[in-house]
């Protein structure tokens, strides 16, 4: 699955570059849609994100593609490699780039199989 997001002033720290809490927020629900979407049966939960490096900061007007990939399956857990770029600059590396683990659980929060 693949979204955009345009990077707005209202999402810039004090010094003119995205948060990363920001930055973050958006993997984290672009990868719980892929999830969601995949598995339209299952109400899943953000258990992990594997390493948060930013490899360059981000500016206002910057339009961010953030690209979710099913990477592995378990029997309760499903994980996506999550990668961010820069759309306009597409010969740059990768801003960002994660695997965020989720599990599906039941109405009580207690796991259940996918």
């Amino acid at each position: 699955m693949q979204t955009h997001r345009l990077v707005l002033p209202s999402d810039l720290n004090h010094y003119g570059f995205l948060f990363g809490g920001r930055l973050l927020a958006w993997i984290d629900e672009a990868s719980w849609i892929a999830a969601s979407l995949d598995f339209p049966h299952c109400q899943f939960v953000t258990i992990a994100m594997d390493k948060v490096e930013f490899r360059h900061g981000v500016r206002d007007g910057t339009i961010l593609g953030i690209h979710c990939t099913q990477s592995k399956k378990g029997s309760s857990s499903v994980t996506y490699l999550v990668e961010v770029t820069d759309e306009k600059n597409t010969h740059t590396p990768p801003i960002f780039t994660t695997h965020v683990t989720f599990v599906s659980v039941n109405d009580k929060g207690e796991k259940r199989a996918i």
